[in-house]
C-alpha cells in the first residue's frame, strides 16, 4: 500500500513538473505574442529604426522564434532591458526569452536558474579610444579612465586584465550603451570597453567614426546567445532548435527566397527534407507543425543572411565573419544534426 502511494506521488510530481515545463509555450500561444528581452539599443544587434520597428541580429532570433511558434514574425513584443535587470525580468516571467548580447558563463548557467540555448555570436572584450589619445595597445592603458557597464562580465574581465598586467585604472560606471556613448564622447573617460562587436556597433553611430580606433587586444571569451528559464525544457528546445535551423539552413544553402521552392521540390538531401518538414515530423516533437523551420527561415533568412544584413562587412557595423563563419569555412558555427 505504501509502495503504491509512493509511486502515485512520484507520478503526480512528474505530471506537475511536465505541466510547469510546458508553461511558456502555452503562454506564448495563448497570448498570441512572444515577449522578447533585448538590449536598450545597440545598432546592428537590437535597436528601433526611424519608424520604431526593432531590427538587428539579436532581434532576428526573436522574430524567427515567433514565426516558428505563432506563424508571424511580427508577433513579438520587444522589451528593452538594461544589464542589471535582464535576468530578473526573465526569471520573473516579464519576458519569455532573452536575445540580448548576453555572455554564456558558468555562474549564469548554473547559479541563476537560466538555460543558454546556444551561441549566435562568438565575441571577445576589447577597448576603443580616440586616435588622438596616442595609445595603440591595451597594454599602454595604465592609469586610464575607462567607461564600463556595470553588472556585466565586462566589468569583471577588466579588473582581471589590469590586475594580471600590473596596471591601474579609474572606472566610470555606466548602465546603458547610450549612456556609455554619451560619457565617452564627452570625454568623461579615455577608453570605452565592452564586447568588440558592441564597440564596432557603437562606433558606427558616431559622426566621425574614423577618429576612433578599436585596439587589437581581445582579452576574453564572450560567447553570446539567447537564453530562457531553467526547467522549461519544451520551450528551451524550441528556441535552441530554431537557432539551429537558421544555422543549418545556411550550411545547406536554404535562403529566405528559396525555402518554399526547396520544400516543394523535396530533393535528395534527407536532412533538408527533415528540416523543412517534407520527411518525418520533427515539428511534432517540439509541439509545433511540420513547417515551423520553414517559417523561421523565411522570416529573415538563414544565419549568414541575418549576419550580413545586420552586422556584416557591408553594413555600418562592418564585422567580418571570423569565428562566426560556418565550421566548413574555418569558423565555430556548427549545430547538431536534424535527425
Amino acid at each position: 500500500m505504501k509502495k503504491s502511494l509512493l509511486l502515485g506521488t512520484i507520478a503526480a510530481v512528474g505530471v506537475l513538473a511536465g505541466a510547469a515545463s510546458a508553461a511558456t509555450l502555452d503562454d506564448v500561444k495563448a497570448n498570441g505574442v512572444l515577449k522578447c528581452g533585448v538590449s536598450t539599443g545597440l545598432v546592428g544587434f537590437a535597436a528601433p529604426d526611424a519608424n520604431g520597428r526593432w531590427e538587428g541580429f539579436d532581434v532576428a532570433v526573436c522574430r524567427a522564434v515567433a514565426a516558428a511558434v505563432l506563424g508571424d514574425s511580427d508577433a513579438v513584443q520587444f522589451v528593452p532591458l538594461s544589464s542589471k535587470v535582464r535576468f530578473t525580468a526573465l526569471n520573473s516571467g516579464e519576458v519569455d526569452m532573452l536575445a540580448r548580447n548576453t555572455t554564456w558563463t558558468f555562474s549564469r548557467d548554473v547559479d541563476l536558474g537560466l538555460t543558454f540555448v546556444g551561441v549566435n555570436y562568438y565575441d571577445g572584450q576589447g577597448f576603443m579610444a580616440r586616435k588622438d589619445l596616442g595609445v595603440g595597445s591595451a597594454t599602454e592603458l595604465d592609469g586610464a579612465t575607462i567607461c564600463i557597464q556595470t553588472g556585466t562580465t565586462t566589468e569583471l574581465n577588466l579588473a582581471d586584465y589590469f590586475r594580471s598586467n600590473g596596471m591601474s585604472y579609474e572606472p566610470v560606471p555606466i548602465e546603458t550603451n547610450a549612456e556609455a556613448q554619451q560619457q565617452f564622447l564627452s570625454g568623461a573617460c579615455d577608453v570605452l570597453t565592452t564586447d568588440a562587436s558592441g564597440l564596432a556597433a557603437t562606433r558606427a553611430t558616431f559622426e566621425h567614426p574614423e577618429d576612433f580606433m578599436i585596439m587589437p587586444e581581445i582579452i576574453s571569451k564572450e560567447p553570446l546567445g539567447p537564453l530562457v528559464r531553467e526547467g522549461d525544457e519544451p520551450w528551451s528546445d524550441i528556441v535552441r532548435w530554431t537557432l539551429n535551423a537558421l544555422i543549418t539552413a545556411e550550411e545547406k544553402g536554404i535562403t529566405k527566397d528559396n525555402v518554399e521552392q526547396m520544400a516543394a521540390a523535396a530533393g535528395n538531401d534527407p536532412e533538408i527534407n527533415r528540416l523543412l518538414g517534407t520527411e518525418g515530423d520533427l515539428g511534432g516533437m517540439l509541439g509545433l507543425d511540420k513547417q515551423w523551420a520553414m517559417r523561421a527561415i523565411a522570416a529573415g533568412g538563414n544565419y549568414g543572411e541575418l549576419f550580413e544584413a545586420n552586422v556584416g562587412e557591408n553594413t555600418p557595423v562592418g564585422l567580418s565573419r571570423g569565428l562566426n563563419a560556418l565550421w566548413t569555412q574555418g569558423g565555430l558555427i556548427y549545430t547538431p544534426p536534424f535527425r
